[in-house]
């Protein structure tokens, strides 16, 4: 790490504000203009940018074209003041993006001051955060930004000095005369700055001048993490505030049939009940009945008093168990076709060996660090929103037509989150306290205890897949039919799918093994509880279906896998996949290199690897594990990642880390289960993650690539339980086909 980057650590952030609400500066934006800078007041320096780009996001909910905003504040005083529009939810986002218009805005990264923009759709376009999209959509707007204060500040200094902008240079927040050594900082140059013309093309540094893009940045607010001073959602507070805990149908479509709530009004501190119906929105309450009170222990006892009666409704016959046994039966006999090329039944009539196997997984719950929790007062016909969120202008969309109010009437500040992983993208905790905020004319803070977040959520879908493969008689793959049965996520917007759509579907036909006879199909599978996002997504298992399943293929040919990984993508002549092929394969040899896969291990002992393109971005992990009994210890993960220019290397080692973590957690422990309709689980003893013990030793590697940043939040997450699966097999000689694994579950 380079001395300067590390110094930056001791002078920055003590002089930071932290305020509970966001004051964002005031402009009004001309969206025809790709860049704009103007005056304020007196003050300094502001650099606005707007650009229309679309979203390569992973949900229908995102496929939005994205209009990001994000603006620079150079003070005269030197300070420069970065508003992020993407939302913070650990991940690091808030230091990655401005760190890239530092770089270029050539600003001293110990005078940066970053704060978190409120939700304002207006200002800063789309400011929902999932798909791993916000870096690989900012990246290019945020260098241009800050390229666009550079080039002002030159010209400013040029005008001071009477010569020309091209005898001037940047460096560490001065501009330097090249003729005489001269300098003038920043700050001394804002205000002339804001004089200066805007350019439409500003000059972009040559990654060999990059400062702080692609080296190990510490986080912003590090400081403040670490001494637990960082204000996250749960931490708000407002004046005239009251707490609620709140208790919901426990089935998705239930209703309420009776409260009684005179034990509860007994509860010291009690102050009102409150019954909340449905909203039948994609993203509002499934119903529930709320217990107000001047403290949040209060509340959550008042709720435990309740007694309250359901209507559990259609789905109240929901059990995990047999509807599993539904998905398996409907993947292993024909279904609808979704896609086909080449003669899958030719191939399959002229084997030499075939080879068949079922994989399944069941539902996931993000389960968060923080549960969902947010602040909301309603008053006078505007209400003002503190929320944990990915998504503020979901929350603005979904308030606004549960109170009837305009959306610029609801203000959302953005409070970062304690973990999200796709949760927080849905606001249903938001309209809820709205609700109780409306009912009892105070501001509200609800949040939800841990049952209720584990109980109520909007679940990783469960999922059966059925692969059958034919092989020549040199062990090459000639036909491949691939079957797959999960709720889908458009259920949340149309329940009456019940079919996994093709654009679901298309990880089958768009893998890039070359494969010339191919065919994939869809089997029923309505839903029967909410269906949403969960970090990776169906990645999750495409990726164990793929990856085991080459495992089992590399098996029967008589070669390791990461031989058959080769083969088939070389077999891959499509010149539409070229670069996925070439990006596949070098992950593959990156992390086979890496990790001494092949080579001689104790008994007892195995290194898996598995490889998944998913979010734009190419991960190949290795995973090496000992047998300990029935159970198993994984000793260390070797993870190859493409994700095209890395921004902050110490936040995307993170982001690996944390991936393996999650990865370890789904693989070894977490499945929800549903009976009589509702969630069983209720908190970390009956669905436990992994802990502190279970961690192994993790080594990242990067390719060091000149391509355009893609997704690095969720790609890490798909080639762990493969990787894993496939090393169990070589340390026991175990095959496994199921998540969680859960030793020795078959």
């Amino acid at each position: 790490m380079r001395a300067d980057i590390e110094s930056l650590l001791v002078a920055q952030r003590e002089k930071q504000e932290q305020s509970f609400t966001v004051k964002p500066l005031s402009l009004t934006l001309n969206r025809r203009q790709f860049l704009k800078a103007t005056a304020v007041g007196s003050c300094g320096l502001m650099v606005g940018i707007s650009l229309n780009a679309s979203a390569n996001a992973s949900s229908a909910k995102q496929a939005a074209e994205f209009n990001p905003n994000a603006f620079i504040h150079l003070q005269k005083d030197g300070s420069v003041l970065i508003y992020c529009g993407r939302c913070e939810m650990g991940q690091g986002i808030s230091t990655a993006l401005p760190s890239v218009v530092a770089d270029e805005m050539e600003a001293d990264w110990s005078r940066v001051t970053v704060e978190q923009a409120e939700g304002d759709q207006d200002k800063y376009g789309s400011q929902a955060t999932g798909g791993s999209a916000s870096i690989r959509t900012m990246y290019e707007p945020m260098r241009k930004a800050g390229a666009v204060a550079r080039e002002m500040l030159v010209a400013a200094a040029a005008k001071v000095w009477a010569t020309s902008p091209d005898n001037c240079y940047a460096e560490n927040h001065f501009v330097i005369n090249k003729t005489n050594q001269q300098k003038l900082s920043y700050g001394e140059l804002a205000s002339v700055a804001a004089t200066m013309p805007t350019p439409e093309n500003p000059t972009l540094k040559a990654k060999s001048d990059f400062r702080y893009i692609g080296s190990h940045l510490p986080r912003h607010d590090v400081s403040l993490v670490i001494q637990g001073k960082r204000q996250y959602g749960v931490d708000t507070k407002v004046d005239g505030m009251q707490y609620a805990a709140i208790v919901h149908c426990p089935v998705m479509g239930g209703t309420l049939k009776s409260v009684d709530k005179t034990e509860a009004m007994k509860v010291q501190g009690v102050t009102a009940v409150v019954e909340i119906a449905p909203m039948k929105v994609p993203f509002g309450s499934l119903g529930g009945v709320a217990v107000v009170a001047n403290n949040s222990w209060s509340a959550q006892q008042g709720v435990e008093k309740l007694k309250v009666e359901w209507d559990r409704g259609e789905h109240g016959s929901y059990n995990t168990s047999d509807y599993m046994k539904m998905l398996v039966e409907n993947v292993e006999k024909p279904a609808n076709k979704i896609a086909e090329r080449g003669d899958v039944e030719s191939a399959f009539a002229n084997a030499e060996h075939k080879v068949s196997a079922t994989y399944t997984e069941g539902h996931l719950v993000h389960a968060p660090m923080e549960p969902n929790a947010s602040v909301v007062s309603v008053q006078d016909g505007a209400c003002e929103v503190w929320a944990s969120t990915q998504s503020p202008d979901d929350i603005q969309s979904v308030l606004s037509q549960f109170l009837g109010i305009d959306k610029k009437a609801i203000k959302v500040n953005v409070m970062i989150s304690g973990g999200a992983f796709g949760r927080k993208f849905k606001c249903d905790y938001v309209q809820e306290a709205a609700a109780i905020s409306k009912a009892v004319g105070t501001p509200i803070q609800l949040t939800w205890t841990r049952e209720e977040d584990t109980r109520t959520g909007f679940y990783h879908s469960n999922s059966a897949q059925h692969i059958e493969a034919s092989l020549d008689k040199d062990g090459n793959v000639t036909g491949w039919l691939h079957r797959a049965a999960f709720p889908s996520i458009n259920t949340l917007f149309d329940p009456s799918v019940q079919f996994a759509p093709a654009n679901a579907m298309s990880e089958v036909e768009n893998h890039p093994y070359g494969i010339a006879n191919l065919r994939s199909e869809s089997g029923l599978a309505p839903a029967h509880t909410r269906i949403g996002w969960y970090r990776a997504v169906y990645a999750i298992f495409w990726g164990f279906a793929y990856g085991v399943f080459t495992d089992e293929l590399a098996e029967k040919a008589g070669v390791d896998t990461a031989t058959m990984l080769r083969r088939l993508y070389d077999s891959n002549s499509n010149p539409k996949q070229a670069e996925q092929v070439r990006r596949s394969r070098g992950v593959l040899d990156l992390v086979v290199a890496q990790s001494g896969y092949g080579k001689a291990l104790p008994e007892g002992e195995g290194i898996g690897i598995a490889v998944h393109h998913s979010f734009l971005s190419y991960v190949a992990m290795a995973v090496h594990v000992r047998m300990k009994g029935d159970d198993f210890e994984v000793l260390r993960v070797d993870s190859a990642v493409d994700c095209g220019q890395v921004l902050n290397k110490d936040g995307a080692t993170a982001q690996q880390e944390g991936a393996v973590a999650m990865g370890i957690s789904l693989a070894k422990y977490c499945e929800v289960s549903f009976e009589n309709g509702a969630v069983v689980n209720s908190n970390f003893h009956d669905y436990p993650v992994m802990r502190i013990n279970d961690m192994p030793d993790v080594h990242v590697h990067f390719v060091d690539s000149d391509a355009k940043p893609t997704g690095l939040g969720e790609p890490g997450m798909a080639p762990f339980a493969p990787a894993l699966s496939n090393a169990i097999y070589q340390a026991s000689g175990t095959r496994y086909r199921s998540l969680p694994i859960q030793p020795m579950r078959t």
